[in-house]
C-alpha cells in the first residue's frame, strides 16, 4: 500500500514539459508510410524528421499517408538521382516555419523554426556517400550563420560519415567544426546494420531520453529523444456548432416558407430583406436549432481497425524477445513482421478511401475533397485565430490598396470627351417567378455566414420562397436601391501557395464572400445590362472577358491569327503583355458612374440603383468564430460578386479607343491587355507608335487610378526564324525602365515561344499532365472506371483541350506527345500494360484522338462563326466562297480560303485552316443546325474518320 500511495504521489507531480522527437533514414518512404503513421501515434512523436523520403518535386500522396490527423509536414523533395528528400512531419500545435537556405551542392537540408516560448531552430540534413569536396565548407558556413543569428540550435540528419572512425578526414573536420562552435554531438552508438555511426543529433541544449531502437523496416535505426520546450495541449478539444439539416421535416418547412410569403406586405426594398432574414432565421431556429457540443478530434486513424491492432501488439511482443536475446533469428522474425503490418496498414487505408468513393457515386464534391485529401499538399498551419490576427489581414489588404491609389497622381480630368451612347437605359424590367426560379436553378449552392437559410434549402424550395424573393427584387429595381445589409462582404485570406510563410499576412490574398440574396439581384441586373450594351452595340470588340462566346480561346485564336498572318506576309510582329496590380480593387467609383452614364447611357432609376450598389458596401475579415471590425469600402468592384467583372469590363472601354489612335492591335481578357504591332521595312516607326502608345495608356491607366507595372510589362518578338535573324535588335524604354525582349511569355495560360511553334506550352502540358496520371495510376486500384474516367477528363483532358484550336498545324512530333499523355492515361484508365495496342482503347473509350480534337475544336468555332453565335472579331475573319459560275452541283455553305505565302505559318492561321476543314466536311454538316446537334454529328463524323 504504501509503494503504490507513493507511485500516485509521484504521478501527481507535474513533469516539465518536453517535446520528443525523432530522427529516422526510412530509405524511401512510399512502402513504410502507413507504418510511420502508426509509429508516430504510439509513442506521441512531435517532430518526426525523415530523412531518405525519395519523394519527387509535386509529390505528396505518400507524404499525406505518412502524416497522422493532427498533424502536418514540411518536405523538401530529392534531387535527380537515386537516395535523397527530406521531411518534417510535426505536431500542429508547436507551429513550425521553414527557412530560406542559400543554394546547396554537397548536402541537402531542410530548416525551420519552432515557435515556442524558447525558440529553436532546426536543421535536417542529409549528405549522400559520395565524397564531395565542398562538403566542409558549406556545412561550415551554414552553421555559422544559424549559430550567430539563434540561440537554440539542433542539427540532426544523415551526415554519412563514419565518425565512429575518429581518425577519418570527414571526421576530424566535422567534430573541430562541432567543438568551434560549442555544439554537442549526442550519439555515439552505431544507428546503421553494418555498424556505423551515420544519423547524428548535435544541439547547444540539454536533450533527455536518447534512445536507439530498430524499427525493422530500414538499414538505419531511428533516434528518439526528448527536448525539455514548453509544448501545449495537443488534444485538438473545441466546441463545435451544429445544426441537424437532415432531420428536418421537409412538408411542415414548406409550410412555415409559404406562411413567410402570404405574410410580405409592400415594404421598402429594406424592410423586405429584413424580412425575408428574420422569418428564415426564425424558420431555421425552429426546425434545426443550433446545438453545441465539445468534441475532442481523436488521433487514430479511421481505417485503424481491431485487427491491425493485434498484428501491433504481436509485433510489440517479437520487438521485446528480440531486444532480450539479441539473436539474428530473432531480429529477421521481427522485421518480417513489420515489413507485413506495413503492408496491412496500406491494404487497409487503401479500402477505407475505397469504399468512400464507390459508395457515393455522382457525389463529384466528394470524389475531388477526397482526392484533395489524398494529393494535394497540407497547407502550413498557423497560430490559433482571434481579432487581433483579423484585423492584422484587414489592414494589410487595406494598405495595399492605398498605398498604389495614393502613388497614383491623376494629371487630368479622366470624363473627357465621352461617346453618345446609341440609346438610354432608365427602368429595369420587372421579373417574373419563373424567370427568378431558373436564376436560382443555374446558381452554384454556395453559402456565406451571412446567409439567414443554407442555400440548398433555398434551391430544394425555390418554388414557395420564389414570390417572396421575386417581390425583392422587383421592389429594389423599381426603388432604385439596393439594400444596406446586402452590401456587406465577408473576407476569407486565401494562401497564394502552399510554400509560403502562414505567418505573413502580405502571404494572403482577399477572397470576398456575398449573401446568396445578393447575387440574385446582381444575376438579374447584370442579365439586363448584358441585353442593353448587347443591342447598342457598346461592348469593345477585343474586350473579351466575362461574356458569352468569348473565352480566352477565342482571344488567343484572334491574336495568334493576327501573329500568323503577318509572318506569313513576310513581316515579324512585336507582343507586349501588360500588367495591372489589384486593377479591380482600385477602381473610382466616381469614375465608373461617369462612364455608366455617358458611355452606356443609363439613367434615371437605372443609374440610382449602380449608385446605391456601390456607395455604403462593407467588409470584414473573418477567420473562424473571429472576426475583425469592420471596413468601409470607398473604391474597388466586389470581386466575389456577379456584377464586379462587367462593371470592371465598362471602366476600361476607353482603353481600346486610345489604343487604336495609334494604330497598335490589342485584345483585353478583364485586366490582362495585350499589344501587337507588326514590324515593316519602317520598325523603327512601328517600335515609336508603339511606345506612344505606351506612355499614353500609362497615362490614362493613372488618371483612372489603375496601377501598371512597368517592370512586369514584358514582350516578344514573333515570326519565323528567318525573320527574327535578320530583324534588328529590338529594345523598348518605358516609364523610365528599359525592357528587352524575353524567349518566351505566358499568354493567358498559353505560352508563347518566338515561332509560335507552342513547343514550350507543349512541354509544360505533358510535364503537368503525366505528373497527375502518376498520381491517379496509384488511386485506380481502388477507384470504379467512370470515378476514375472523371479524375482523367478532370486533370488530364482538361489541359489537353485548353486553348487546343491554337495547336492546329503544329509539328508531327508535337502531335505525338500530346498523343502520348492521352494513351497513357487510356491505358491507366483501363488498367492495361504500355505495350497494348491503342487503338482498340481508344475506340471503347470513345475518345477522338488528339489531331481530331484540334479539327472538332476548330470546327465547332467555324460553325459558330457561319451562323452568328461567335465572337465579332472570330466572324470578321472568315468570307462565305462566291464563286464565278454556278453550278447545280456546287456545295453550299462553303468558306473562301485565302492564299498563303510561307505554308509553315499562313496555313496554321484561323482564316487559313478553318475554311479548309470546313468545307472538306459534308453538306449535311455545314448546313444550319443548332450547335448541339452539331456537335453529335461532327464527333460521329471525326469518331468514324479516325477509326475507319
Amino acid at each position: 500500500p504504501h509503494i503504490r500511495s507513493l507511485r500516485s504521489l509521484v504521478k501527481c507531480i507535474p513533469s516539465k514539459p518536453q517535446i520528443k522527437i525523432e530522427l529516422f533514414n526510412c530509405q524511401s518512404l512510399t512502402n513504410k508510410a502507413s507504418l510511420i503513421n502508426s509509429h508516430i501515434l504510439e509513442k506521441n512523436i512531435g517532430l518526426m524528421c525523415l530523412t531518405e523520403t525519395w519523394q519527387k518535386t509535386g509529390d505528396y500522396l505518400i507524404l499525406n499517408e505518412a502524416c497522422p490527423p493532427g498533424y502536418s509536414y514540411l518536405d523538401r523533395a530529392r534531387g535527380t538521382g537515386r537516395g535523397g528528400g527530406l521531411a518534417i512531419i510535426y505536431r500542429t500545435d508547436l507551429h513550425l516555419t521553414p527557412l530560406s537556405l542559400p543554394t546547396l551542392s554537397s548536402f541537402e537540408c531542410l530548416a525551420f523554426t519552432c515557435s515556442n516560448p524558447s525558440p529553436l531552430t532546426v536543421l535536417l540534413i542529409y549528405r549522400p556517400p559520395k565524397p564531395h569536396s565542398n562538403f566542409i565548407t558549406e556545412i561550415t558556413d551554414l552553421l555559422l550563420s544559424v549559430c550567430a543569428k539563434s540561440s537554440n540550435v539542433m542539427i540532426l540528419g544523415d551526415f554519412n560519415i563514419h565518425v565512429e572512425v575518429p581518425k577519418s578526414q570527414y571526421s576530424m573536420e566535422l567534430t573541430q567544426l562541432i567543438d568551434s562552435l560549442n555544439l554537442t554531438q549526442h550519439i555515439h552508438v552505431p544507428t546503421h546494420a553494418k555498424g556505423h555511426t551515420l544519423d547524428l543529433i548535435i544541439t547547444n541544449t540539454p536533450i533527455k531520453n536518447l534512445h536507439v531502437c530498430d524499427l525493422g523496416i530500414s538499414d538505419h535505426s531511428a533516434i528518439s529523444l526528448d527536448l525539455p520546450l514548453q509544448a501545449s495541449n495537443h488534444k485538438d478539444k473545441r466546441q463545435i456548432h451544429f445544426r441537424k439539416i437532415k432531420d428536418i421535416d421537409q412538408d411542415h418547412l414548406t409550410r412555415d416558407f409559404h406562411n413567410l410569403t402570404q405574410t410580405a406586405h409592400h415594404f421598402s426594398p429594406d424592410a423586405l430583406v429584413d424580412h425575408y432574414n428574420t422569418g428564415l432565421q426564425l424558420i431555421l431556429d425552429t426546425h434545426a436549432p443550433l446545438k453545441t457540443r465539445t468534441v475532442t478530434f481523436t488521433k487514430s486513424a479511421p481505417w485503424y481497425t481491431g485487427a491491425l491492432r493485434r498484428q501491433k501488439a504481436a509485433g510489440r511482443v517479437l520487438e521485446r524477445r528480440f531486444l532480450a536475446s539479441g539473436l539474428t533469428v530473432h531480429k529477421q522474425i521481427y522485421r518480417q513482421h513489420q515489413k507485413s503490418y506495413s503492408k496491412a496498414l496500406s491494404l487497409a487505408r487503401s479500402e477505407y478511401y475505397s469504399n468512400i468513393i464507390n459508395n457515393n457515386p455522382g457525389n463529384s464534391k466528394q470524389l475531388f475533397k477526397t482526392v484533395n485529401k489524398l494529393l494535394a499538399p497540407q497547407p502550413l498551419t498557423q497560430k490559433t485565430n482571434n481579432n487581433e490576427q483579423c484585423d492584422a489581414f484587414l489592414d494589410t489588404f487595406i494598405s495595399k490598396i492605398d498605398n498604389i491609389r495614393s502613388a497614383l497622381l491623376p494629371s487630368s480630368s479622366p470624363n473627357s470627351t465621352p461617346p453618345t451612347p446609341a440609346s438610354k437605359f432608365s427602368q429595369f424590367s420587372p421579373v417574373t417567378d419563373r424567370q427568378v426560379e431558373n436564376v436560382i436553378r443555374k446558381m452554384r449552392p454556395s453559402t456565406c455566414h451571412l446567409d439567414p437559410l443554407p442555400t440548398s434549402l433555398i434551391k430544394s424550395h425555390v418554388s414557395t420562397l420564389s414570390p417572396l424573393i421575386t417581390t425583392i427584387i422587383n421592389h429594389s429595381l423599381q426603388h432604385g436601391h439596393l439594400p444596406q445589409s446586402l452590401k456587406t462582404a465577408i473576407i476569407k485570406p486565401l494562401l497564394k501557395k502552399p510554400s509560403l510563410d502562414p505567418e505573413k499576412t502580405s502571404n494572403y490574398r482577399p477572397i470576398s464572400n456575398l449573401p446568396f440574396l445578393s447575387k440574385i439581384i446582381e444575376k438579374v441586373v447584370s442579365s439586363q445590362i448584358h441585353t442593353h450594351l448587347q443591342s447598342s452595340y457598346l461592348y469593345d470588340k477585343f474586350q473579351s472577358g466575362f461574356r458569352s462566346a468569348h473565352s480566352t480561346e477565342t482571344a488567343l485564336v484572334r491574336v495568334t491569327n493576327d501573329l500568323l498572318v503577318a509572318s506569313d506576309q513576310g513581316s515579324p510582329s512585336l507582343l507586349l503583355l501588360l500588367d495591372l496590380s489589384a486593377a479591380f480593387d482600385t477602381v473610382a467609383h466616381s469614375i465608373l458612374l461617369h462612364r455608366l452614364q455617358h458611355f452606356i447611357g443609363l439613367s434615371d432609376t437605372v443609374l440610382q440603383w449602380f449608385r446605391s450598389y456601390l456607395t455604403g458596401r462593407a467588409e470584414y475579415v473573418a477567420l473562424g468564430e473571429a472576426r475583425s471590425r469592420s471596413h468601409a469600402v470607398t473604391c474597388g468592384v466586389p470581386q466575389g460578386s456577379v456584377l464586379g467583372p462587367s462593371l470592371f469590363s465598362i471602366y476600361m472601354l476607353p482603353l481600346g479607343h486610345i489604343i487604336s489612335r495609334h494604330g497598335v492591335s490589342y485584345h483585353c481578357y478583364a485586366d490582362d491587355t495585350q499589344l501587337y504591332v507588326r514590324l515593316d521595312r519602317t520598325s523603327s516607326l512601328s517600335i515609336q507608335s508603339l511606345t506612344a502608345c505606351l506612355e499614353e495608356t500609362k497615362a490614362w491607366m493613372n488618371d483612372n487610378f489603375l496601377q501598371l507595372n512597368s517592370s512586369k510589362t514584358e514582350f516578344l518578338l514573333i515570326g519565323t526564324p528567318h525573320q527574327l535573324k535578320s530583324s534588328p535588335s529590338t529594345v523598348l524604354s518605358f516609364a523610365g525602365h528599359i525592357i528587352n525582349p524575353t524567349t518566351a511569355v505566358t499568354n493567358l495560360g498559353v505560352r508563347f515561344d518566338p515561332t509560335l511553334s507552342f513547343d514550350l506550352h507543349i512541354q509544360h502540358i505533358c510535364k503537368t499532365s503525366f505528373f497527375h496520371l502518376r498520381n491517379i495510376s496509384k488511386l485506380r486500384p481502388f477507384l470504379s472506371l467512370p470515378v476514375a474516367e472523371k479524375l482523367v477528363h478532370a486533370f488530364v483532358s482538361s489541359r489537353l483541350d485548353y486553348c487546343n484550336a491554337l495547336l492546329i498545324g503544329i509539328s508531327g512530333r508535337s502531335l505525338q506527345r500530346l498523343q502520348s499523355i492521352q494513351n497513357c492515361a487510356a491505358r491507366i484508365l483501363m488498367r492495361v500494360p504500355k505495350r497494348h495496342h491503342i487503338t482498340p482503347i481508344l475506340h471503347n473509350l470513345h475518345w477522338l484522338p488528339v489531331r481530331f480534337r484540334l479539327e472538332y475544336k476548330i470546327c465547332l468555332l467555324t460553325h459558330q462563326c457561319v451562323y452568328g453565335s461567335a465572337a465579332g472579331h472570330l466572324k470578321e475573319l472568315l468570307s462565305p466562297h462566291d464563286p464565278t459560275r454556278r453550278l447545280r452541283s456546287a456545295d453550299i455553305n462553303l468558306l473562301k480560303v485565302p492564299k498563303t505565302k510561307l505554308c509553315s505559318m499562313g496555313d496554321r492561321a484561323f482564316q487559313a485552316a478553318a475554311p479548309r476543314l470546313w468545307n472538306a466536311l459534308p453538306v449535311h454538316l455545314r448546313a444550319p443546325q443548332s450547335v448541339d446537334s452539331f456537335k453529335s454529328c461532327l464527333k460521329t463524323f471525326l469518331f468514324l474518320k479516325a477509326f475507319e
